[in-house]
């Protein structure tokens, strides 16, 4: 069914990269406020100015992950700790004052910013794919690492296609862990009622895909948006599609 192997009841679907062309917004809005920050301490301290790279930092150390787990990991790799700080540090701290929360909030408001400006685009293969799993009456769930889920689901009219949603304000709420762990998609494996053999992971990021494959989910679909598929095999996709509307054309 679908494309999908015999059995499955419920859809676990990532958003960024996945149902939308949101992930090219978080890119450009993290590559702005890395950048702005690695210049600045470049500036201060002598240090060479060595630019996030909006390809392979953005894949190995940012996609798919909470905002804070982003920030600390792709500073680790660069050798730089901050502090961890609280979710209502102000945009406009002092460079001796930053903080992982800190510069988080600082990309979130640049991705708003962009969202409002320019709209976020919906993958139509994905659209159609959401509604042909509602006709087959396979249950369906968005899991997302982003906070801003809900907004982008509204924006789009995606939100009337979806039963339930596991997002970062549910795992800041929850305490769960966020991708590569498999909290998220187990949560959301549990909103739907079913067990997690039951369910298909959708995803485009190698942490998410990897997140699938460790919480024991019946079937990983990578999606390759951006010319990886061999990491999203080697990171435990069953399968590597370039669009959703491939497993439609399976299916048939």
């Amino acid at each position: 069914m679908l494309g999908l192997p015999d059995g499955v009841t419920a859809l676990l679907f990532d958003l960024d990269g996945v149902l939308t062309n949101t992930a090219a917004v978080h890119n450009g809005a993290w590559t702005a406020t890395f950048d702005a920050y690695l210049r600045e301490r470049a500036q201060r301290t002598g240090e060479p100015f060595r630019p996030f790279d909006p390809v392979e930092d953005y894949n190995a150390h940012v996609d798919g992950k909470p905002r804070a787990d982003g920030v600390r990991d792709f500073l680790a790799s660069r050798g730089i700790v901050l502090p961890e700080g609280s979710p209502d540090d102000p945009l406009d701290q002092p460079f001796e004052q930053v903080t992982v929360a800190g510069l988080g909030n600082r990309k979130n408001a640049d991705l708003l910013r962009r969202i409002a400006t320019d709209g976020v685009e919906v993958y139509e293969g994905s659209r159609r794919y959401l509604r042909a799993a509602r006709e087959a009456g396979l249950r369906r769930a968005v899991v997302s690492s982003s906070a801003n889920t809900r907004e982008v689901l509204e924006v789009t009219g995606l939100v009337e296609l979806v039963e339930a949603r596991v997002d970062g304000l549910t795992l800041r709420e929850q305490g769960l862990a966020g991708k590569p762990a498999p909290d998220s998609f187990l949560a959301g494996a549990r909103a739907l009622g079913v067990d997690p053999a039951q369910a298909v992971v959708f995803e485009d990021a190698l942490a998410g895909v990897q997140a699938g494959r460790t919480g024991g989910f019946g079937f990983v679909v990578g999606v390759d948006r951006v010319g990886h598929a061999d990491a999203l095999r080697a990171h435990g996709a069953s399968v590597v599609v370039r669009d959703l509307a491939d497993l439609l054309e399976e299916g048939r």
